[in-house]
């Protein structure tokens, strides 16, 4: 516990007077960067943990990482995006979710957790984004942590990246506000959103309302973001045919070139019980999303066992696009962003 509130106290001075938010009476706040839409009172924090109200004004973080890494584009998973790109990726601290197999608990739950022990390192965006260039990434991306909740900071670094010619990326859970997205539209393009689930019951075990979700990804195709969707098939948790068709439908009906990346289960954290993700459930599941009529649909996380389903095929004559094993293109032979037997264009984001 001595450990959490003295990482408390580091956290509280790498802060900065919020912009997503709106003053209430009484001096508690309303904060608009994830859809909590938590109403926080003076000297109280809301459920992420940190954002907090000092005195009638909303403080977010700033100033640091919990985390940076240079990785294929590929690892987001952004599969429509510059095949091949370096992305350098930051992350911070805290979570609106408390999701029980977390891969990246030890800093989304930094303050939640008890065995989550953390650090920090102060950061500038300009010691970031000078760190892109030199490490030739073409890419930067707040990840790790949920980064709706540290939006200011990201959109602080994405501006400076965009002005040397970047491009700007999220990972989130997609627990979206209207306020949150229309404040990252001019900085982020790509967007992966998490989609947990297709029942409530599901999202009320994680922290979340799968309404949000859904309005989220809407939302973000009619903003014009680049969007692609991960499903992690967790064994007995979201992992049936009548959800997996739940879930492809919707995504059809925002649009059938939204990439679906139906992605393996590891035991991992507090969620040890079901068993890994069998490559079957993977494979079914990308016929699943063939099938309502989704064009692009990948089976991930399982990387020599999942046959060609990692590759992207042309929708009208089915020619093998992009090879890739992993995280790796092995072959690119679009041409301008089309297919280059039939000149079928292919939606994405291309050089």
């Amino acid at each position: 516990m001595e450990e959490k509130n003295m990482l408390r106290e580091v956290l509280a001075k790498n802060t900065k007077v919020g912009e997503l938010f709106d003053r209430m009476t009484h001096d508690w706040v309303l904060c608009h960067a994830c859809g909590h839409r938590c109403k926080i009172p003076p000297g109280r924090d809301g459920i992420c943990k940190v954002r907090f109200n000092k005195e009638g004004m909303l403080y977010v973080p700033w100033g640091y990482a919990g985390g940076v890494a240079l990785d294929p584009i590929e690892k987001k998973p952004f599969f429509h995006a510059y095949p091949g790109a370096k992305a350098l990726s930051f992350g911070m601290l805290g979570c609106d979710y408390h999701c029980s197999y977390c891969q990246n608990w030890v800093t989304s739950q930094a303050l939640r957790d008890p065995e989550a022990v953390s650090g920090i390192d102060l950061i500038t965006p300009e010691a970031f984004v000078d760190a892109a260039v030199r490490s030739k990434a073409r890419v930067v991306t707040s990840t790790y942590n949920e980064p709706l909740i540290t939006s200011e900071w990201a959109v602080e670094i994405f501006k400076l990246a965009k002005r040397v010619g970047l491009v700007t990326s999220y990972v989130s859970n997609g627990n979206g506000t209207p306020e949150v997205l229309e404040y990252l539209r001019p900085w982020v393009d790509l967007f992966k959103v998490d989609l947990k689930g297709f029942t409530q019951k599901s999202y009320s075990q994680l922290g979340g309302v799968l309404k949000n979700v859904l309005d989220t990804i809407q939302t973000l195709h009619q903003k014009k973001f680049w969007v692609e969707i991960v499903t992690l098939l967790v064994p007995g948790f979201n992992d049936s045919d009548a959800e997996l068709k739940d879930i492809a439908q919707f995504l059809v009906s925002v649009s059938q070139d939204i990439p679906w990346h139906v992605t393996a289960f590891h035991q991992d954290y507090r969620m040890t019980d079901p068993p890994n993700t069998p490559v079957n459930t993977l494979l079914c599941a990308r016929d699943i999303g063939l099938q309502a009529g989704l064009r692009y649909v990948y089976a991930g996380n399982r990387p020599g066992d999942v046959g060609d389903t990692e590759n992207t095929f042309c929708p009208s004559c089915h020619t093998a696009l992009i090879e890739r094993h992993g995280f790796r293109v092995l072959s690119n032979k679009l041409k301008n962003g089309n297919c280059y037997k039939c000149w079928t264009k292919i939606a994405g984001r291309w050089e």
